[in-house]
């Protein structure tokens, strides 16, 4: 064999135990090479699945507006996912409209556990989670006031951002909170320490020159 015809058989085996190395490589190089892109500081970021917000604590008080996800242990018929409407009334299978505004979760489910006893179920074990939070409303000086959905954790800050941010007048010392079931709005500070609860109507101030 020449030294030509030599060079050439050497370097296709070479290719070929490259390519079946690569080949056996691949999934696990795949998978760093996303890693890398996703973890990344060039702002391009893998999209995320949607996250359902979590209850803000056990007193949690509901409200038209809220989503809920019912369950009744061996009863898949009177289960699934109702919303709080804005009389604070929800529609269930079997037993109707309940009111539910004003009510814990927790006070929800003693309620619709002796709706059932009472001549439907015997001994019903039934589940309430709140799947979706009514909104928050946010006014006064800010470029973008309305309403706007509620995010799980969300502080002064975040819903002040969420609005476009402060106009040239705001007060950004301050916050005015109106909260469900409290008569009158109360003053904050606006920072990461206020929190932000479903259904608050939250005013922004007009600082004084």
């Amino acid at each position: 064999m020449g030294v030509r015809s030599f060079l050439i058989a050497a370097a296709l085996i070479g290719f070929a135990t490259y390519a079946a190395d690569t080949a056996f490589a691949g999934p696990s190089d795949g998978g760093a090479s996303v890693a890398s892109v996703s973890s990344g500081t060039s702002g391009i970021q893998t999209a995320a699945a949607p996250t359902t917000a979590t209850p803000t604590d056990e007193s949690y008080v509901l409200g038209g507006g809220d989503k809920i996800r019912l369950s009744v242990f061996g009863e898949n018929d009177l289960g699934g996912e109702f919303e709080i409407d804005g009389s604070g009334v929800v529609r269930l299978p079997l037993i109707g409209q309940v009111k539910a505004a004003g009510m814990t979760v927790h006070q929800f489910e003693d309620k619709l556990i002796s709706m059932f006893e009472d001549g439907y179920l015997k001994d019903p074990r039934v589940s309430v989670e709140v799947i979706n939070y009514r909104p928050f409303y946010i006014i006064g000086e800010v470029n973008k006031p309305g309403q706007y959905p509620y995010v799980s954790d969300m502080n002064a800050l975040n819903a002040v951002a969420l609005a476009g941010g402060y106009t040239a007048k705001a007060d950004k010392s301050e916050i005015y909170i109106q909260r469900t079931g409290v008569n009158g709005e109360k003053d904050y500070p606006s920072n990461e320490t206020t929190k932000i609860r479903p259904g608050d109507v939250v005013r922004i101030p007009e600082r004084f020159f």
